[in-house]
């Protein structure tokens, strides 16, 4: 081994072997379950691990970190897959490639964000918005697993499916009425034609019809809510005693030992019972032998107006997903004691999702256990994520028919686990505690999470919570600042300041404290203030030393106040100034041409000095 080889990329392998392979046994289990859960099945979960995985180590900003599906992620891209499916009337071959092209065009916006360089702008997201969110995504895991938890399909229910009958045939017909619109064949004479269509519909498109109707029907959180009871009534207990062991393992192996991953354990003493004993369960079906392969009818068939609905959800994905990535980020950073590169991450995540999605697979981001698990045994650079990838690609090589064979029970066992863990609870325990105006954030954030949409959800508390840190600027701003004639100083170092300008002067010198950054959200507040100086004034004093930032809207309701001091005669004097605030008043000369250089100060004491020189006592010429 040479020195560079040494000092290089192999300088900690041995570390790197051991942490990847650890990340990559626990990283198993979680692929194939959100692989399930997003409606593409088991592999497609596998396929993002992998790829994700691989390429956002080799290109990524964060050494340790071990990338793949995640509980957000998957729960997103669920929504995604679901809702074209549907306008793809239940066939998911046919919509493969539009969701798919989604998820690419998800990864290559994540590039895009690491290349203008957002990643930094990450840091500024409240927690009471990534609480609620992480909460409502663990409801979401576990509402939409209780169906799996008591065995209970109700596309497989005979009484779901004679149900939406009427709605299937109204849903054919509709489909022959559009195709013949479209055809210029619906008219008079041709409606024959229309109506042979119509006879000539079979019980088993019908069929087919009803269940992907059902389908729609259950999907979601309020699809889970709706058939729970009919699951409960129904429930299969032997899917049920097999999930309930998988939690009790997961939960109850960690107590043991945490040398070895207890959702992998689950995974093997569950299913290995399940196929020993030659149970009659559902499994996860059919994972595809040899190497993944492209889908470039992804390119082929590719048609704008099937993905144009999809484009904003895609920039929520690639946003979400960066968000994922740096909080693991972070902690890796807090472990490692070391300092990730944001946008370099970004752009490794955004490459990992674009070669994933060209594959078959799913999203995910930055993935905080197994993060923690490469960390912990002994993972230090970025040969580790990559080595995590490689064994799970060995695992499907070698595995696949095994892995077919798994229950889709113990799946739903374990990603309830994983439901648990992802809730926030300490945000949730903090809710007493912590301002009201957090706690509606927080609270508002979860709910919309559950029960309307991610991304919606996230944008209002972004916008919610930014509102009310306005609002409470403004309030602070305004308290603290105030208007005063020198003769009314109430502090004791006021009063000695005072104490070398002449008692008459006193009475015409006003000071307006400034306090805080003036902006948008306190301009009619500090234009009341500037309302509170009477006629008897001569000169103002605006002292600027605490006003680091003026924005436009600050700007414009100072040049308005000034220009109406001007007005009435007034002397305005600026007294520490500083650089922003003066570029600011410079750029639409307020500087010179409302306040001249003679008129600005550095400190207090000049500024008096130059009161003394130049300010006459008014009351005493009038009386005169």
């Amino acid at each position: 081994m040479t020195s560079k080889t040494k000092g290089g990329f192999f300088r900690h392998f041995k570390g790197d072997l051991f942490g990847g392979l650890t990340a990559g046994v626990v990283a198993l289990p979680l692929a194939l379950a959100f692989g399930v859960q997003s409606g593409l099945g088991a592999p497609a979960g596998l396929f993002g691990a992998i790829f994700i995985g691989f390429f956002a180590s080799l290109f990524g900003g964060t050494s340790t970190q071990i990338s793949g599906p995640t509980a957000p992620m998957t729960a997103v891209s669920m929504l995604i897959i679901a809702g074209i499916i549907q306008s793809n009337d239940g066939n998911v071959e046919q919509a493969l490639p539009s969701i798919l092209m989604v998820f690419l065009l998800a990864g290559l916006f994540q590039i895009l964000f690491g290349v203008v360089k957002l990643g930094g702008l990450i840091k500024y997201i409240p927690y009471p918005v990534v609480s609620g969110f992480m909460s409502g995504i663990g409801i979401i895991i576990l509402i939409t697993q209780l169906l799996s938890l008591f065995g209970y399909n109700p596309v497989a229910d005979q009484q779901n499916i004679d149900k939406f009958v009427p709605e299937a045939h109204e849903v054919l017909l509709t489909k022959i009425l559009k195709d013949e619109a479209n055809e210029d064949l619906l008219v008079l004479d041709d409606f024959k034609e229309t109506v042979r269509k119509a006879e000539s519909i079979t019980d088993e498109q019908v069929r087919l019809e009803a269940e992907t109707l059902v389908g729609k029907d259950k999907s979601g959180v309020l699809g889970a809510i709706r058939y729970l009871g009919k699951a409960i009534k129904n429930i299969q207990w032997l899917e049920f005693l097999l999930a309930i062991s998988t939690i009790i393992i997961v939960f109850g192996f960690k107590y043991i030992t945490k040398a070895i991953p207890s959702t992998l354990v689950a995974l093997l003493v569950v299913s290995i019972v399940a196929v020993l004993a030659n149970l009659d369960v559902s499994t996860i079906g059919d994972i595809p032998e040899g190497f993944p392969k492209m889908y470039l009818s992804m390119f082929s068939d590719f048609n704008f107006g099937d993905i144009s609905p999809y484009i904003f959800t895609a920039i929520s994905l690639a946003l979400l997903g960066s968000i994922d990535s740096l909080l693991t980020s972070v902690v890796a950073d807090n472990m490692t004691k070391t300092k990730h590169n944001s946008d370099r991450e970004l752009i490794g995540q955004g490459i990992g999702n674009s070669i994933a999605s060209l594959f078959g697979g799913i999203p995910g981001a930055g993935a905080t256990i197994r993060t923690v698990v490469n960390i912990n045994s002994g993972g230090k650079t970025r040969l580790s994520g990559m080595i995590a990838s490689l064994l799970l690609l060995i695992i499907l090589l070698l595995l696949g028919p095994f892995a077919e064979q798994i229950p889709n029970a113990v799946l739903a066992g374990i990603l309830i686990t994983v439901g648990i863990g992802v809730m926030d609870y300490k945000g949730l325990r903090a809710l007493g505690s912590m301002p009201k105006s957090d706690a509606i954030v927080l609270i508002l954030v979860m709910l919309l999470t559950v029960f309307w949409d991610l991304i919606y959800a996230v944008a209002i508390g972004l916008v919610l919570s930014a509102l009310m840190f306005m609002r409470k600027m403004a309030s602070i701003t305004s308290e603290k600042s105030e208007v005063r004639a020198m003769s009314k100083a109430s502090q004791q170092k006021e009063i000695e300041e005072n104490t070398e300008i002449p008692k008459p002067l006193r009475e015409e010198v006003f000071i307006k404290d400034l306090n805080g950054p003036l902006f948008f959200g306190n301009t009619s507040d500090f234009q009341l203030l500037a309302k509170q100086i009477p006629d008897s004034a001569t000169t103002v004093i605006f002292k600027m030393e605490k006003v680091p930032y003026i924005d436009q809207s600050g700007i414009m309701a100072l040049e308005n106040i000034l220009f109406d001091f001007v007005q009435r005669g007034l002397k305005v004097l600026f007294v520490g100034i500083n650089t922003q605030p003066r570029y600011m008043l410079e750029s639409i000369d307020i500087i010179p041409d409302l306040v001249g250089p003679d008129q600005i100060f550095d400190n207090f004491e000049t500024c008096k000095e130059w009161i003394v020189g130049h300010v006459k006592d008014e009351n005493q010429s009038s009386s005169s």
